[in-house]
């Protein structure tokens, strides 16, 4: 029989975390999640004895615990992001996202794993891949993007957090491989048909949507289907409902 993966989450609790939870805790996974308050996980899956919960702040934790949580993974999933609130878009940590995947690949390398662990990081479309590849996107839409990066901290934070993954780590890590995923206009709704992408599909003023359900779905593929984890190793998936890809 194949051995119980492991995963650890951080942003567990968040909207589209919690559907994350549900769906690798469905799929028999063994999961650790990294949450400042346990009161705030979904009800179904408190309980769940394949969930490890660490009440902890991830940024806040010394790198020796950090590590021990990491310890044994196969995958990590994260899906932190700044809360939709004056205080969430504009007050400390302005570098949520950036600090803690820097502070995850970190944990990960210090351990030195024989097999390398996925690392699945939830960001946006607003986060661009390199050199223009987005071509969807016009020269307008670029300058725009570049200028909420400049004033509203959490599009730089989750640009710069892309960045990393593609620079410092980049494809040929010896222990963290890596996947972004770019999901559209939010919204709830159970999972459904979606579409994948390498680049931008739909326009900055007409965006797309995407099923946080199917987000979920797709980020749990990634761990458990070796084909689905070839395709899109160390790419930026755009991920949308079929009917708008």
């Amino acid at each position: 029989m194949p051995t119980q993966q492991t995963v650890l989450v951080v942003g567990g609790t968040g909207r589209t975390g919690r559907r994350v939870l549900q769906q690798l805790l469905g799929r028999g996974l063994r999961v650790r999640a990294i949450v400042r308050s346990a009161a705030r996980l979904p009800p179904d899956v408190a309980g769940n004895p394949d969930l490890t919960v660490i009440e902890a702040d991830l940024t806040s934790l010394r790198e020796d615990e950090l590590g021990q949580h990491v310890r044994g993974c196969d995958a990590v999933l994260s899906c932190l992001g700044h809360v939709l609130s004056l205080r969430g878009v504009f007050g400390p940590p302005r570098d949520l996202v950036t600090s803690a995947t820097t502070r995850l690949c970190r944990a990960i390398e210090a351990l030195e794993p024989t097999t390398p662990v996925k690392l699945i990081f939830m960001t946006s479309v607003s986060v661009c891949r390199p050199q223009g590849l987005d071509t969807r996107r016009s020269g307008f839409e670029r300058a725009f993007l570049r200028g909420l990066c400049a004033v509203l901290p959490p599009a730089n934070d989750n640009q710069r957090a892309a960045d990393y993954l593609l620079g410092e780590i980049g494809p040929e890590n010896a222990f963290v491989q890596w996947v972004v995923v770019r999901p559209d206009t939010l919204l709830e709704g159970e999972v459904s048909e979606y579409a994948l992408h390498e680049g931008i599909v739909n326009g900055l003023f007409l965006p797309g949507k995407t099923n946080m359900a199917n987000i979920a779905h797709f980020m749990c593929e990634l761990v458990t289907n070796p084909k689905t984890w070839a395709d899109w190793r160390s790419k930026l998936p755009v991920i949308v409902n079929a009917a708008d890809g």
